[in-house]
């Protein structure tokens, strides 16, 4: 696979927070780190997506909040 190399910019607590994660085995390098976070937010919009085009608009924001709270997951805001 080949990739591209840009220039990004982060506050310096969730820089360290992702080569903490590094360190810590959750990937390889800091860039396959960034990379699946940046897959995985894509993954999760392309479901919300599917579910407002299933259902004919967004989910309610209250069925959102029971799905994140089952799953351990922090409350969502508006945007997520």
């Amino acid at each position: 696979m080949t990739a591209e190399r840009i220039t990004v910019s982060l506050p310096p607590d969730v820089l360290a927070g992702a080569r903490s994660a590094v360190q810590a085995g959750a990937a390889a390098n800091l860039s396959v780190f960034v990379t699946d976070a940046i897959r995985e937010r894509l993954s999760r919009a392309q479901a919300l997506a599917e579910l407002t085009r299933v259902l004919g608009g967004p989910p309610p924001l209250a069925a959102r909040a029971a799905v994140r709270q089952a799953w351990g997951l922090p409350a969502p805001s508006d945007q997520t």
